[in-house]
């Protein structure tokens, strides 16, 4: 390994580029000079010459009159500079997003000196946003002589919280992996009629959540990504989860074509219900044959006009996802593979192709409308049964590097990088996970308005989003291609900006914020996220105190959603008995000797048993399913406002759903909701299960105070 030089440390940290960091032993690790190299040049930046580039870098900003974006906190009066030729007067307002203007912006009395850039004097004011703006996306202007620039200016809430519908009382709710609950009218996969029923159910338990995994976009035809964290898009969801059945229109099909339906819907049973696998290629080759005779059936003039609302409010987006969508039907799931003039979402042929092929294109935007209105049934059945919240979505880390979103906002995306996660306890050889990263400068450049509409979009019909590896909103692990894992680098992003704009929409909705922040987590962000109410997450398993031992419930954090087990462990009944490790040898994913492994993982787990069993909670010789209400009792002795039950839990389950660090090696997010014996169940089981009830009731306590800002 080479180390960067001094110049090239100094360029890297310009764009925020690590070039050392401490790994999950506490090691000081030097990252290699190439890697460097790598990412720098993954960001457009030319590091021949590092101080010619880091030249570059400073000068930026001053050939701006204005920020490329500016993000405040309601109240806090962020300064920001104005550059005009030294000694111009300079005018600067702001235009409120719901109209009107401000004039307030005072100028402020902070000196910086000139500067020369291009043979000309530059000169630097500073001004601050007033402290009295509504929260919105603005715009920030100014004007010296006959020159005027606009940048966006988006002020975000301080605190987010929980709820006021949520404000006095402790809550939980169930995580399930949506596409393994199968039910006998859902077609081989688990649906969004699933979802309702699912959430009326947990509603009657005392539920006020059913946190699902991402229903991102996948691919439009077989064959499909099972990962709900590798989509093709975040900004639009999977008609994979669709109930064919609840589409209006079928009800008006005409004998021959419910025939038809019906009839695919047959075979599809015929093939799966006995499966003990997820099989979504056979699910969504017949369901998208079934939708597309769906679709030919002409809707009243009100729905047509609802769905003209629906493609006018989605806008351009929706376009370029349904012609990436045709497309990729025609030339390949993947972009980069595509004819040079197709990779260009903007490109002349592109728009020659979209409209050669208007009714295909026609067609996906109407699978997202009617997924739009399945998605708003589910939440609105969930609400009116009882529950505070509704459906919790997941937020994946980020999209296939070949999908929808990395063609149509290609230049926001870094190439030949992919995001992943260095070595830790549980994947010492650390992660790769195939998604492009986002480039911290395009997104500022763009106002953030990518993952705006991304989280807008999500939180539409929600009461909650869990963030997957939220501190990626504050640094994410790059990997560059041809490099393993454990030779990537911290890339760093702004983490004001970016959990601002989440606060903010979350706000607009009325819903919850959970990041998911396990793994390698620096201090300072989880302060930073509690201090703008965000919640964490702390599975029990995870928290220890500074000796290594369990952290007392008593210190637990209060603002966080806890639970015993996550997906990605076995539930916990596999997890007692120590199934993960032994997985983990079978794959080669271990980096100590098995028996070492398991003797570690046993005194870990027998140290928790006995800190539950300490509580008076759990006696001696218990059997599993005691074990189990045990372990879920005593996340009631902790301060944590939500608490969350997986499903697989509930109903005894023992199967991991998916092990990191594999693809092929494991079936994961192919494991169907099954039984203590393994055989898969349907949701008919499920709602009749008196275990499940047993642990809602482990799980369900007395009203609480609602915890307030920090001041």
């Amino acid at each position: 390994m080479t180390a960067p030089s001094p110049d090239l440390v100094e360029l890297a940290h310009a764009y925020g580029v690590a070039t050392d960091y401490y790994d999950w032993k506490g090691r000081h690790v030097r990252v290699d000079d190439g890697t460097v190299r790598d990412v720098l040049g993954a960001m457009g930046v030319d590091a021949a010459d590092p101080k010619a580039a880091l030249h570059r870098r400073w000068e930026e900003p001053w050939r701006r009159m204005l920020p490329a974006c500016v993000v405040s906190t309601q109240g806090d009066g962020r300064w920001f500079w104005v550059h005009v030729p030294d000694g111009a007067p300079v005018q600067v307002w702001i235009d409120l997003e719901q109209g009107g203007r401000r004039h307030d912006v005072a100028q402020q009395a902070h000196w910086v000196p000139s500067r020369e850039v291009d043979g000309a004097y530059v000169g630097e004011a500073t001004f601050a946003v007033p402290t009295d703006l509504p929260l919105g996306y603005h715009t920030l202007r100014a004007r010296s002589g006959d020159v005027e620039s606009a940048a966006p200016l988006i002020v975000t809430p301080g605190w987010l919280g929980l709820p006021d519908r949520l404000a006095r009382r402790h809550s939980w709710g169930f995580a399930a992996q949506l596409y393994s609950v199968r039910s006998r009218e859902s077609w081989g996969v688990g649906d969004l009629a699933d979802l309702a029923d699912l959430g009326v159910w947990s509603a009657g338990l005392g539920a006020d959540y059913l946190l699902v995994n991402p229903l991102h976009a996948a691919e439009p035809a077989a064959p499909m990504e099972p990962s709900p964290y590798l989509p093709s898009s975040r900004r639009f969801f999977n008609p994979l989860y669709l109930r064919v059945e609840r589409v209006p229109e079928y009800a008006d099909l005409d004998t021959a074509r419910r025939r038809r339906v019906d009839t695919l819907a047959a075979e599809v049973h015929a093939a799966l219900d006995d499966a003990d696998v997820i099989d979504r290629d056979t699910a969504w080759t017949a369901k998208r044959e079934a939708l597309r005779i769906v679709h030919a059936v002409p809707r009243t003039a009100g729905r047509e006009l609802d769905l003209a609302a629906f493609r006018r409010r989605e806008g351009e987006a929706l376009r370029h996802f349904a012609t990436w969508s045709v497309i990729g039907q025609e030339h390949g799931l993947d972009y980069r593979d595509w004819p040079a003039s197709l990779q260009d979402v903007h490109s002349p042929e592109v728009a020659a192709f979209a409209e050669a092929h208007e009714d295909e294109v026609r067609f996906v935007e109407w699978l997202q409308w009617v997924l739009d209105e399945q998605l708003q049934s589910a939440q609105a059945k969930a609400v009116s049964a009882g529950m505070a919240l509704g459906t919790m979505h997941d937020l994946a880390v980020g999209v296939h590097c070949g999908g929808a979103d990395a063609w149509r906002l290609r230049s926001t995306y870094a190439r030949g990088i992919t995001v992943g996660a260095p070595p830790d306890p549980f994947n010492q050889q650390g992660q790769e996970w195939g998604q492009p990263p986002w480039q911290p400068p395009a997104l500022e450049a763009l106002g953030y308005a990518p993952f705006r509409d991304m989280i807008r979009a999500v939180l539409r019909h929600a009461g909650g989003v869990r963030v997957d590896h939220i501190i990626g909103l504050f640094r994410l692990w790059w990997v560059p291609e041809g490099r393993t894992p454990d030779q990537g680098t911290y890339v760093r992003y702004d983490h004001e900006a970016m959990i601002g704009v989440l606060a903010l929409e979350a706000a607009r909705a009325g819903a919850v914020v959970v990041g998911e922040d396990l793994g390698v987590v620096e201090p300072s962000a989880r302060d930073y996220l509690r201090a703008r109410g965000i919640l964490g997450t702390s599975i029990l398993w995870f928290e220890g105190d500074d000796d290594g031992g369990p952290l007392p419930a008593e210190r637990w954090r209060e603002l966080c959603l806890a639970s015993v087990t996550t997906h990605d462990l076995p539930p916990t009944a596999g997890f007692l008995a120590g199934d993960h490790v032994r997985l983990r040898d079978r794959l080669g994913l271990l980096t100590r000797p098995l028996a070492e492994e398991v003797a570690a993982d046993d005194a870990e787990r027998e140290a928790w048993l006995g800190e539950v069993r300490s509580r008076g909670l759990l006696p001696e010789g218990a059997d599993v399913e005691e074990t189990v209400l045990a372990l879920h009792r005593y996340l009631r002795l902790t301060p944590s406002r939500l608490r969350c039950v997986a499903l697989t839990d509930a109903v005894g389950d023992r199967r991991t759903q998916n092990q990191p660090g594999t693809i092929d090696e494991y079936p994961n997010w192919r494991v169907p909701l099954s039984g203590p014996d393994e055989k898969p169940l349907l949701l008919e089981d499920v709602l009749s299960s008196s275990r499940a009830a047993a642990l809602a009731d482990a799980v369900a306590d007395e009203d609480v105070a609602q915890p307030s800002a920090p001041s």
